[in-house]
């Protein structure tokens, strides 16, 4: 097991001087925090003496008919076979990826997952001590034929792969999307492989400029694990995720959580199911979309007006995330004490891959800081890059 990237940057990223471009925090602030106190006052006083309790290890029923209201907005519904009995309540989507290594890998066996992939996924499967192969990204996401690939290299070598890990939507770290073409080309390629197919999901309903994207799940009723969590829609904090999987995987998901967990938490579970039953949860969400789309735009714009010349960076129609490439021969992990020093933080490209290599990208969260701050941290970021780029020219390198 090895520290995170994200996670070594917080001491330094969290000084008030330091703009932090880093962390992928919520804006929770944008929740009308007076009411849900009032809600969670109302939660204790009528319903304490079952929130304070012990619950059932597959999670709260109430809750699991709730998760599946969810998912009908992209898609998953009765028609592709989502039911409430197949729904595990996790302590946010982090504990459903690790159930699923739990369940799923064995030493050795092989994950491919997006090039670069989410880092939380990556420290699960390492820890299982599963290897994982990286497939590559564009600008439209995961590339089928390099999946296709990918898989043939695998056979060819003996190698045995458990599942394709994916975010499909908005992607985290990528900041990219997967189009509907290529979402049913990859289900067929792993229908053809036999090869279950894990969907991490935490940002699909934070499209900023369409309706969400029918998601992967929703197309299929077999080979497709579904995770979702409650950290983007309404808060990090009541840490409540889930997982949608076939009725016999569910039952060994929920014998791996009763032995790591014992249950869910009762009092964030009620908390959920009382703030989307009793308040006006889809427009927080127009809210939260608006808030996102605002800083989204700022540091596009700032990206656009100070970065120079050989960077490259995706452009997120919703999410948290933008990907950045720097210029030639600037490595994104030697680069961050000086950033440091020039008070703004982001988290390196090496922290999105299990091989190591990345070096040449960063990634930028636009989430928590307001507008004015994401300008000037990408400012700083820019004049950054410069100073490495005049470095490299003082001592003869070329760029």
């Amino acid at each position: 097991m090895t520290a995170s990237e994200i996670r070594a940057l917080f001491a330094v990223a969290s000084r008030p001087e330091v703009v932090s471009l880093a962390g992928g925090s919520p804006f929770v602030s944008a929740l009308p925090l007076d009411a849900v106190g009032e809600m969670m006052g109302e939660l204790i006083a009528k319903n304490g003496a079952s929130a304070l309790q012990y619950c059932i290890g597959q999670g709260d029923l109430a809750l699991r008919e709730i998760i599946c209201e969810i998912m009908a907005l992209e898609g998953i519904d009765a028609r592709c076979g989502a039911s409430p009995d197949d729904v595990v309540v996790t302590t946010g989507a982090q504990q459903a990826l690790d159930l699923v290594a739990r369940v799923f890998l064995d030493p050795g066996d092989v994950v491919l997952a997006e090039g670069p992939s989410y880092v939380g996924a990556l420290g699960v499967f390492q820890a299982a001590q599963a290897d994982v192969v990286h497939v590559p990204m564009d600008d439209l996401g995961l590339i089928p034929s390099a999946l296709s690939a990918a898989l043939e290299d695998m056979a060819k070598a003996g190698r045995r792969v458990k599942f394709l890990y994916t975010v499909p939507t908005y992607h985290n770290p990528g900041g990219v999307t997967l189009p509907n073409e290529r979402r049913d080309e990859i289900i067929e390629i792993c229908a053809r492989a036999g090869l279950l197919i894990l969907e991490d999901n935490p940002y699909g309903l934070l499209g900023f400029d369409t309706e969400p994207l029918p998601a992967l799940r929703s197309r299929v009723r077999e080979g497709i694990i579904y995770l979702g969590t409650f950290s983007k829609t309404f808060a990090s904090g009541v840490r409540v995720g889930w997982i949608l999987a076939p009725h016999a995987v569910r039952d060994k998901l929920v014998m791996a959580s009763e032995a790591q967990i014992l249950c869910p938490s009762m009092l964030s579970q009620s908390a959920v199911t009382a703030y989307f039953t009793t308040m006006p949860w889809q427009e927080q969400l127009k809210k939260f979309q608006g808030v996102y789309a605002e800083r989204r735009d700022a540091v596009l714009t700032a990206l656009d007006d100070f970065m120079p010349a050989g960077t490259q960076w995706t452009r997120p129609a919703g999410g948290f995330y933008v990907w950045l490439t720097l210029p030639d021969g600037l490595d994104s992990k030697a680069m961050v004490p000086r950033a440091i020093n020039n008070r703004v933080a982001y988290v390196p490209g090496t922290g999105f891959y299990a091989d190591g290599t990345g070096r040449q990208n960063l990634r930028l969260s636009y989430c928590f800081p307001p507008p004015e701050r994401i300008r000037e941290g990408v400012r700083r970021l820019a004049a950054t890059i410069e100073e490495e780029q005049a470095l490299r020219a003082t001592f003869g390198v070329a760029s």
